[in-house]
C-alpha cells in the first residue's frame, strides 16, 4: 500500500514498506527512476522470501512523491532518504543503491553509520554531477546551463530527456566523496557491468579503495550494462543479500 511521509521543506515522499524481521533493506533508486523499477520490485519479492523488512521509495520530484524534478538536488534527495530511515525504518539497515542511488546510499550510510549493517552498490555513481556531467559538458552546454538554468539531455532509457539543472551541478559539489576517505567499516558489495557506458566500471574500484572497510567485494559482469537488471544480475544481488543478512 502506497504511503507518504514528510521530508524537509514539506516535501511528501511516497514509499512502500514491507515489515518483517531485521535488518531492514532500503532501496535507493537512480536519477529519474522510481520505485516501480525492476530491481526495486525484485528486492521486495526477495526480502519477502527471506523474511526481511523492505522499503522502496521515491525521491522528491520522482514517481509519486511531491515537487518537480527540476527542483531536486543531491542534498534534497539525501534528506528524503534520511527521512525514510529516521521515520520509517527499524533496526539495522542494509542500504542498496543503484546508479545515483549508490551515491545517495553512501551519503546516508555515512550519516547513520551506527545503524548500517551493510552496503550494496549497483553501478554506483558518486560525484556524477561533477565527473560525468560538468567535466564532460561542452562549453556550449555549460553556457546553456548558466543562462537557462536547465539543459535537456537525450536519454537512452526513456523517451523523456534527462533534465539537468545548474542548481543540481552546483549543489552536488557539496556532496562529492571520491576525493576523500569514505569512513564506512561495514561490509560492502559492489556490482558493475564492464559494458556500462554511463558510469565507468572503474568507479566501483575507486569506491572500494576509498572505503575504510576491509570487507569489500567487487563483482563485475563481463557483458553487463548500466542497468544490471538481467536474470543473472538479479540472482547475484539475491545471493549478496542472503550473505549479508
Amino acid at each position: 500500500m502506497l504511503k507518504f511521509i514528510e521530508s524537509c521543506e514539506n516535501r511528501r515522499i511516497a514509499y512502500h514498506y514491507t515489515r518483517a524481521d531485521n535488518p531492514t533493506v532500503i532501496f535507493c533508486g537512480g536519477y529519474m527512476s522510481d520505485m516501480e523499477g525492476t530491481k526495486a520490485l525484485y528486492l521486495e519479492k526477495v526480502c519477502s522470501e527471506l523474511g526481511l523488512s523492505y522499503i522502496r521509495f521515491d525521491y522528491s520530484g520522482h514517481g509519486s512523491s511531491s515537487t518537480e524534478f527540476v527542483d531536486g538536488t543531491i542534498g534534497k534527495w539525501k534528506a528524503d532518504a534520511l527521512a525514510i530511515i529516521d521515520q520509517i525504518a527499524i533496526g539495522e539497515l542494509i542500504i542498496v543503491g543503484s546508479s545515483m542511488g549508490g551515491w545517495i546510499g553512501l551519503l546516508v550510510s555515512l550519516e547513520r553509520k551506527e545503524r548500517i549493517r551493510a552496503f550494496i552498490g549497483i553501478a554506483s555513481a558518486p560525484d556524477f554531477t561533477r565527473e560525468l556531467m560538468w567535466d564532460k559538458f561542452s562549453p556550449e552546454m555549460r553556457e546553456t546551463l548558466k543562462r537557462d538554468g536547465v539543459y535537456l539531455e537525450p536519454s537512452d532509457y526513456s523517451d523523456e530527456p534527462y533534465k539537468v539543472t545548474y542548481d543540481l551541478i552546483k549543489e552536488g559539489e557539496k556532496h562529492c566523496i571520491l576525493d576523500k576517505v569514505i569512513d564506512l567499516k561495514c561490509p560492502a558489495r559492489l556490482f558493475h557491468g564492464l559494458k556500462d557506458y554511463d558510469v565507468p566500471s572503474t568507479t566501483s574500484m575507486r569506491i572500494a579503495e576509498k572505503l575504510t572497510s576491509d570487507d569489500v567485494v567487487i563483482r563485475y559482469n563481463k557483458n553487463g550494462d548500466h542497468r544490471l537488471s538481467g536474470d543473472e544480475d538479479l540472482s547475484r544481488l539475491k545471493q549478496a543479500l542472503i550473505e549479508l543478512a
